[in-house]
C-alpha cells in the first residue's frame, strides 16, 4: 500500500466503488470477518457513502463504501478529489454476474482511472469481478464463463499501459476468497 497516506496507527483507507447491486458491502462485511449468512441478506442498497473503522489483516481499515446508484456516481468523479484525499487503495468491484451492465461498469472505472491519473494519486488499486461463487455455473445457468474472460480481456485492453491495477476474482463464500489474474 501507498507510504505516508494515512500511517497514523498503521490506519489505511480504503475506497470500494462500483455500480449499485456489486456486492461492495458484502465485501464490507467479509472484511468485518463476519460469516452470518444471513446478515448478507439484511443488506439494504447504500445511499451516498458509508464509512465504517474496525480492525482486520493487522489494519486498522478506514473503509468508504461508496453507493453505485447513478444518482451518486456523477459527483463522485466531480468531487473526486475530495473523497479520494489520503486514500491509500481503492476497490473497484464489478458483479460479473450482471452481464447486462458490462459496458456501464467499464465506463464508470475508466472515468475513475482517469480521475486518478489526472490528478497522479498513488494508491493501491484492485478490481475484484465479483459474484465469482463456487457453484456460479448451478445457480445461474445463464452464466458463461467466455463472457467474464472476454470482458476481462476489455479491460485489460482498455487499461492505460502506465497504470498499476491487479484484477481478482471474488467471492464471498467460503470466506471470502480471491485469485489473481492479473
Amino acid at each position: 500500500m501507498k507510504e505516508n497516506a494515512s500511517n497514523e496507527n498503521d490506519r489505511k483507507k480504503m475506497l470500494l466503488m462500483g455500480l449499485d447491486k456489486g456486492g461492495k458491502s458484502s465485501i464490507v462485511l467479509c472484511l468485518k470477518g463476519i460469516r452470518n449468512i444471513a446478515s448478507f441478506n439484511l443488506l439494504n442498497p447504500t445511499i451516498r457513502i458509508n464509512r465504517e473503522n474496525f480492525r482486520s489483516y493487522g489494519s486498522e481499515l478506514n473503509i468508504w463504501d461508496f453507493g453505485g446508484q447513478e444518482q451518486f456516481r456523477n459527483d463522485y468523479i466531480i468531487n473526486f478529489n475530495k473523497y479520494v484525499l489520503g486514500t491509500d487503495k481503492i476497490i473497484f468491484v464489478i458483479d460479473i454476474q450482471d452481464t447486462e451492465r458490462y459496458s456501464l461498469a467499464l465506463n464508470y472505472l475508466m472515468e475513475i482511472v482517469k480521475k486518478i491519473q489526472e490528478q497522479k494519486i498513488n494508491l493501491d488499486f484492485s478490481i475484484f469481478c465479483h459474484k465469482y461463487d463456487p457453484d456460479i455455473e448451478m445457480t445461474n445457468k445463464n452464466f458463461d464463463e467466455s463472457k467474464v474472460d472476454t470482458f476481462i480481456e476489455e479491460i485489460k485492453h482498455k487499461m492505460p499501459t502506465n497504470f498499476q491495477y491487479e484484477i481478482l476474482k471474488t467471492s464471498i463464500y467460503t470466506v471470502f476468497q480471491k485469485t489473481n489474474i492479473h
